[in-house]
């Protein structure tokens, strides 16, 4: 019964810690915050040659954590088998131990411009035919809100006046369309039959659709060697369906804040921003949980951090002091007191890493808080670049969400995936 009751404790001390840990070369391979009750001879088996703190040389084995955690002092990648006592297996880890990885703060206003593959069925409605009967006939063929128009007639959908064009075209001529359709990952081919709407005396199938999106946000980081850039901190979803926007291609533009509308409890706040034609330019290549990442046309500088700053990986955010970068008034970025709250520990990756708190006294004043257009701004935690602020809490403005700057940067490239890092072979 006692084994079992330590067999369980132990579980549930390792519940989150992830399958794939990112180590800084130099840094213990077992953080302070996944350390096992070093009352439990909970073994390590790893076959890569480490060093103790102090910097003698361990020879792979067996390590009991508490005696001597081991550091590796060149980037590599190695395996670590928890077992309780010896004999349990209870966790398996691969660490990946990688250099220390530097990026250019962000903070900057941006303008978000996406264009979908394809056409957001934002909603539906009926249409009078000659007969004076109301009817959908999108309805009537299986489409649903949400759903995403790939194709009209064995062509591809890029636009809803091509798709307008189109359905006009053969309800003139007494034609169905045929519609390529994706709802989730699952897609479809269904037939309609347009009618003619006496009001606007074209020939229609029942759909509000929504084929781009746009919006203030703010840009995240820069890596000035891949010239890489990060923004947003979370997914560019369809204002109505909250589903995620599958993009053709984006872009952003530099903003200018003109206004603000503080938050207040219950309902969110916001910029205001205008789209400017000069300055910051980059593609959009990737809209994903963790933000949008793409290039940028020229070199990004911040009035705040002249040169590149380490990236935090996860293990090394913590409860306390921070501050952000973001915008309030035109181009000018500005830093603002936050603390940092409390930081989740994360098996795999999440979008919700950590909950911030703002503490500035001129934020507050001035926003609320945090408000739309906010998410991407960067935070800053002890000189490091430590994540992005994502979501506020709708009841509670001066409180929201932010993600681990090592979520984002993996999905930008910029921190080696597990394929990519080599198992470095025993020193003989």
């Amino acid at each position: 019964m006692f084994i079992l009751y330590l067999f369980v404790a132990l579980n549930c001390n390792l519940a989150f810690m992830p399958s794939n840990q990112y180590i800084a070369v130099g840094d213990p391979l077992i953080p302070e915050q996944y350390s096992p009750p070093r009352w439990l001879q909970m073994k390590i088996h790893s076959e890569l040659d480490l060093l103790t703190p102090e910097g003698k040389k361990i020879t792979g084995g067996e390590l009991i954590p508490g005696k001597a955690v081991p550091v590796a002092g060149v980037p590599g990648r190695l395996d670590m088998q928890y077992r309780l006592l010896g004999l349990f297996p209870l966790h398996h880890t691969v660490v990946n131990v990688v250099p220390v990885k530097r990026v250019i703060p962000g903070g900057h206003s941006i303008g978000v411009l996406l264009h979908a593959r394809g056409v957001i069925v934002a909603g539906l409605t009926a249409v009078q035919d000659r007969s004076g009967t109301k009817v959908c006939p999108a309805s009537r063929a299986g489409i649903a809100s949400g759903d995403v128009i790939l194709g009209i007639n064995g062509r591809p959908v890029n636009s809803d006046r091509q798709l307008r064009d189109e359905i006009s075209r053969c309800g003139a001529g007494g034609k169905p369309v045929l519609l390529e359709v994706r709802r989730g990952t699952k897609v479809f081919n269904t037939t309609v039959q347009p009618v003619l709407c006496p009001e606007t005396g074209r020939y229609c199938i029942g759909l509000y659709i929504r084929e781009s999106a746009a919006g203030v946000g703010t840009l995240t980081f820069y890596d000035p060697e891949a010239r890489k850039y990060g923004a947003l901190g979370h997914v560019i979803a369809d204002l109505n369906t909250s589903k995620k926007i599958d993009l053709i291609n984006g872009s952003i533009v530099q903003a200018a804040v003109q206004g603000i509308h503080p938050g207040r409890r219950g309902r969110p706040g916001e910029k205001v921003g205008l789209f400017r034609g000069e300055g910051m330019k980059g593609n959009i290549e990737k809209n994903t949980t963790f933000g949008i990442f793409g290039t940028l046309e020229k070199p990004l500088s911040n009035p705040y951090y002249r040169q590149p700053v380490p990236v935090a990986l996860a293990y090394q955010v913590k409860r306390g002091p921070a501050e952000i970068l973001t915008v309030l008034h035109e181009n000018k970025i500005e830093r603002f007191r936050i603390e940092i709250v409390q930081v989740m520990p994360q098996a795999r990756p999440d979008g919700k890493g950590m909950v911030i708190r703002v503490t500035d006294p001129r934020l507050l004043q001035a926003a609320g808080g945090i408000i739309q257009g906010m998410s991407g701004s960067p935070i800053i935690q002890d000189g490091k670049f430590a994540g992005a602020v994502t979501h506020v809490f709708v009841n509670d403005p001066a409180r929201g969400y932010g993600v681990q700057a090592e979520w984002m940067l993996l999905e930008a490239g910029l921190l080696p995936g597990p394929a990519d890092i080599e198992k470095p072979r025993k020193a003989a």
